[in-house]
Protein backbone atom coordinates (compact mmCIF):
# COMPACT_ATOMS: atom_id res chain seq x y z
CA UNK A 1 0.00 0.00 0.00
CA UNK A 2 1.36 3.41 -0.97
CA UNK A 3 1.58 6.10 1.69
CA UNK A 4 -1.05 8.78 1.26
CA UNK A 5 -0.20 12.43 1.26
CA UNK A 6 -1.65 14.42 4.10
CA UNK A 7 -1.25 17.91 5.48
CA UNK A 8 2.34 17.17 6.51
CA UNK A 9 3.30 15.16 3.41
CA UNK A 10 3.83 16.53 -0.12
CA UNK A 11 1.44 15.32 -2.84
CA UNK A 12 2.60 12.50 -5.09
CA UNK A 13 5.09 14.18 -7.43
CA UNK A 14 4.01 12.23 -10.51
CA UNK A 15 0.52 13.74 -10.19
CA UNK A 16 1.78 17.27 -9.52
CA UNK A 17 1.63 18.56 -13.11
CA UNK A 18 -1.83 17.07 -13.67
CA UNK A 19 -3.16 18.67 -10.49
CA UNK A 20 -1.67 22.02 -11.49
CA UNK A 21 -3.25 21.86 -14.97
CA UNK A 22 -6.66 20.90 -13.67
CA UNK A 23 -6.54 23.57 -10.99
CA UNK A 24 -5.49 26.17 -13.54
CA UNK A 25 -8.25 25.12 -15.97
CA UNK A 26 -10.85 25.30 -13.22
CA UNK A 27 -9.68 28.78 -12.18
CA UNK A 28 -9.79 29.98 -15.80
CA UNK A 29 -13.32 28.66 -16.27
CA UNK A 30 -14.48 30.30 -13.05
CA UNK A 31 -12.88 33.63 -14.07
CA UNK A 32 -14.53 33.37 -17.48
CA UNK A 33 -17.88 32.69 -15.80
CA UNK A 34 -17.49 35.87 -13.72
CA UNK A 35 -16.49 37.92 -16.76
CA UNK A 36 -19.21 36.82 -19.21
CA UNK A 37 -21.88 35.72 -16.76
CA UNK A 38 -23.79 32.48 -16.79
CA UNK A 39 -23.65 30.55 -20.04
CA UNK A 40 -25.00 27.01 -20.54
CA UNK A 41 -21.89 25.67 -22.30
CA UNK A 42 -19.56 27.19 -19.75
CA UNK A 43 -21.59 25.77 -16.88
CA UNK A 44 -21.53 22.36 -18.58
CA UNK A 45 -17.74 22.53 -19.01
CA UNK A 46 -17.29 23.33 -15.32
CA UNK A 47 -19.58 20.48 -14.27
CA UNK A 48 -17.73 18.04 -16.55
CA UNK A 49 -14.39 19.13 -15.12
CA UNK A 50 -15.63 18.70 -11.56
CA UNK A 51 -17.11 15.28 -12.43
CA UNK A 52 -13.84 14.15 -14.00
CA UNK A 53 -11.95 15.24 -10.89
CA UNK A 54 -14.34 13.29 -8.69
CA UNK A 55 -13.92 10.16 -10.80
CA UNK A 56 -10.12 10.50 -10.78
CA UNK A 57 -10.12 11.00 -7.03
CA UNK A 58 -12.12 7.80 -6.53
CA UNK A 59 -10.01 5.80 -9.00
CA UNK A 60 -6.73 6.94 -7.45
CA UNK A 61 -7.93 6.56 -3.88
CA UNK A 62 -7.52 10.26 -3.27
CA UNK A 63 -3.89 10.18 -4.36
CA UNK A 64 -4.31 13.02 -6.85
Amino acid sequence: MQPQSGPDKPPNLEHGPAVEHVTSAHELLQALRKRIGEHPELAEAIVKLETALSILTVKTGGML
